[in-house]
């Protein structure tokens, strides 16, 4: 069972999950998405590390991530991150969580400049 979070809930999760470094942020978007609305450090949301990787090259690029690491799944609003999150916990991984609502409710709760489509 993967753990949904919404992002309002994410600085909290960021700052409980930094004993192995700075936890992930996995935007498993595609590049023009990545284009159209980016996820960046803000006053409301920092101590995170952005890796982006589109969902369909998740599965050969498994060896970028390290299982050990808290990783938190982003898309757009929230499916695809969920597929990628099962597939990390099925591969091994530990400490994964779904963002729910995916950018579109990052924008809404947490950083109004990023833009919507």
């Amino acid at each position: 069972m993967i753990d949904h979070i919404n992002p309002s809930a994410l600085p909290a999760w960021l700052s409980a999950n930094t004993t192995s470094g700075n936890p992930v942020v996995l935007d498993v978007r595609e590049p023009w998405e990545l284009q159209t609305a980016a996820v960046k450090p803000t006053d409301a949301i920092s101590g995170f590390t952005l890796i982006s990787i589109p969902m369909r090259d998740v599965p050969s690029r498994l060896g970028e991530l390290d299982a050990q690491q808290p990783i938190a799944c982003l898309c757009h609003h929230g499916a695809r991150s969920l597929q990628v999150a099962n597939f990390l916990v099925q591969n091994g991984f530990s400490n994964v969580v779904n963002i729910s609502g995916g950018i579109a409710s990052w924008a809404d709760e947490l950083d109004s400049t990023i833009a919507q489509y």
